[in-house]
């Protein structure tokens, strides 16, 4: 019989999680195969530590991680990945933002479709703001332009993915993932999913804008290599811009129509493009450079304290 496990990181989520594992657990004892919770406690500064040491006390079923301190959702993801023994795995957050109840649904459809993965697309997004909505219709979009790798637009973490991807998942070595993006990478059968996002039951979003620029640029720098190019290609603009400028100060000189000696504006212009290309380039090659150090360091994507039921 096939064994279906729920990933569920967790930060800070006291006041959902007792309703996240009520809802969860009500979907899976519907399942006519075995079932287990896998929950990730994220470094949580709030009771979130004792609700899942009480919940995994009473299920043995419900399976519980503890990190040392707060490494982010995605290696508290990378962790539920890497200790699930099962044949398939939904992920998804605790907030219910992406209900449980769509589970039978999402592993119909993967049974039907003989899928390895099945990523689910957001029709709409209940209780975010307009900003947080454009932006993210915004990035997605972006980042296929800009990656070598097309990745469907308006999607999560909210997936299911089965033995086979979980295996490849375990290969990859860098600690700075974009899962969602890694997972398109390794191609294979997926399938979408489309469902309507609720808003979150309690509590509030673990992504305030300074943690979705980073997300974002970790997705970025880790899938893409063209803003290298196009910073090349803004140095080669610049050279040519100051090659035909200097050809035009010198045959001004020549020939009387150029007072470039008195042009201060021209001077000053000049000398802002130039600067701000050249600090453009030194930025973008830095990121990169910080990517390289991070990696070649080589320490644990995250660090477990503790576990419970394993």
């Amino acid at each position: 019989m096939k064994k279906l496990a729920v990933i569920v990181p967790c930060y800070n989520e006291e006041l959902v999680i007792a309703e996240s594992y009520r809802r969860t657990k009500a979907v899976m004892e519907k399942l006519s195969i075995l079932t287990e919770i896998i929950y990730i406690n994220d470094g949580s500064r709030d009771k979130t530590r004792d609700i899942l040491n009480e919940i995994a006390s009473k299920d043995p079923h419900v399976k519980v991680i503890h990190f040392s301190r707060n490494f982010g959702h995605q290696p508290a993801v990378t962790a539920g990945i890497n200790n699930c023994d099962a044949d398939l795995a939904v992920i998804m957050d605790a907030d219910m933002q992406d209900p449980p109840e769509l589970i039978p649904d999402i592993l119909e459809l993967q049974e039907r479709e003989q899928a390895n993965v099945v990523y689910c697309v957001r029709k709409s997004r209940s209780g975010e703001s307009v900003f947080k909505r454009l932006t993210a219709k915004m990035f997605y979009r972006f980042l296929n332009n800009m990656s070598e790798v097309q990745f469907p637009v308006d999607t999560g973490d909210f997936r299911m993915v089965d033995r086979k991807i979980m295996d490849q998942f375990d290969r990859f070595q860098e600690r700075g993932k974009y899962i969602r993006g890694l997972i398109s990478w390794l191609g294979y059968k997926q399938v979408p999913f489309y469902y309507e996002r609720e808003a979150r039951i309690a509590g509030e979003t673990k992504y305030p804008i300074s943690k979705m620029l980073k997300f974002a640029s970790t997705a970025m720098l880790y899938f893409s290599k063209k803003p290298l190019r196009i910073v090349v290609g803004l140095g080669f603009i610049a050279v040519v811009l100051g090659l035909l400028l200097a050809l035009y100060f010198a045959v001004g000189k020549i020939y009387g129509f150029s007072n470039a000696e008195t042009g201060w504006t021209s001077i000053m212009t000049t000398v802002i493009f130039f600067g701000g290309v050249q600090l453009l380039t030194v930025g973008v090659l830095g990121q990169y450079i910080g990517v390289l150090f991070d990696e070649i360091k080589a320490r644990p994507e995250y660090v477990i304290d503790e576990k419970r039921n394993f």
